[in-house]
């Protein structure tokens, strides 16, 4: 057996709601990206940490590549886009109960741009009702672009993927580790907790509030009595969405306190007091002060 460690970067890239954050999640056994069946999600790089026997893996889960509406959307834009320069392997992850479409055929276009060793993750393929669609599927890419490898996965139900994990360490250089074996994420626990914070509004309103949505912790503070206290801000875009988000008589603000709540003391493996609060930032999306203030920086 040999003795060599290998450490580096790979980026989850693909259209929104491929499933990429749920594959970084599974990948790490860990919920640190916010998932939801909205699609562009993910509005930052996330790193995530994998430790195996013999590798160490940093995962960059991206903004799903589409085409802006705003300034929100060109920076998600830049920021997948950017990540492709900057790892050792990319995995290209594709939706196989979704046809090729094109946000596929960009993302082709940018990889075709780049050397960086490309992996196709064909994912839920536990929804294909026709298992022999998946070899056409897996045949049809391969046609377009010289991948190092396909692997084909269920995001939702794999556990570990050896397979997966096989093959990106391939592309690794050798080396040691970049964090310690028990760090799981470069984010500090205030922004993942803003994450999800916003996870459970965007589940939890109606299709119009989603993108408006920027969450904002204010603050976080360790208690004597052994909690955690989070006042948090969720900022919409008009008054109407914020009447959503609070809900009759402040019902949806609580649940989406109470399930938020659940989510971060899973994260801190503490008790945590959860103050929320609801201001409207007219068309924040379109202002770059907005956009640096809630951590969409460069």
């Amino acid at each position: 057996m040999s003795d060599k460690h290998y450490a580096g970067f790979a980026a989850i890239v693909g259209r929104p709601n491929v499933g990429k954050s749920t594959l970084m999640n599974g990948l790490i056994g860990e919920k640190i990206a916010i998932m939801s069946d909205r699609a562009q999600t993910t509005r930052n790089k996330i790193m995530c940490i994998l430790n195996t026997d013999n590798a160490q893996i940093m995962f960059l889960d991206t903004p799903g590549i589409h085409k802006p509406h705003h300034k929100l959307g060109e920076y998600m834009n830049r920021m997948a886009e950017s990540s492709l320069e900057e790892v050792d392997v990319v995995l290209f992850v594709v939706d196989v109960t979704e046809k090729k479409g094109p946000g596929e055929d960009y993302i082709l276009g940018l990889l075709n741009k780049i050397k960086t060793p490309v992996i196709l993750v064909c994912n839920k393929i536990d929804k294909l009702e026709d298992k022999s669609r998946l070899l056409k599927i897996m045949e049809g890419y391969s046609k377009l672009y010289k991948f190092a490898a396909i692997v084909p996965v269920s995001a939702l139900n794999d556990g570990e993927f050896p397979d997966l994990v096989a093959e990106i360490t391939k592309h690794l250089p050798e080396g040691p580790g970049y964090y310690d074996e028990d760090q799981i994420t470069d984010q500090p626990e205030r922004v993942i907790a803003a994450e999800m914070i916003r996870e459970k509004v965007l589940r939890l309103t109606r299709d119009e509030v989603p993108h408006a949505i920027a969450v904002e912790v204010e603050e976080f503070k360790e208690r004597e009595e052994g909690n955690v206290y989070i006042r948090a801000t969720i900022f919409v875009e008009r008054e109407s969405q914020k009447g959503i988000v609070i809900g009759a008589k402040g019902s949806l603000l609580k649940k989406i306190g109470q399930q938020a709540r659940k989510d971060i003391e899973g994260l801190l493996y503490c008790p945590v007091f959860l103050d929320l609060w609801v201001k409207v930032k007219q068309d924040w999306r379109n202002q770059d002060k907005a956009l640096k203030q809630f951590g969409y920086k460069e």
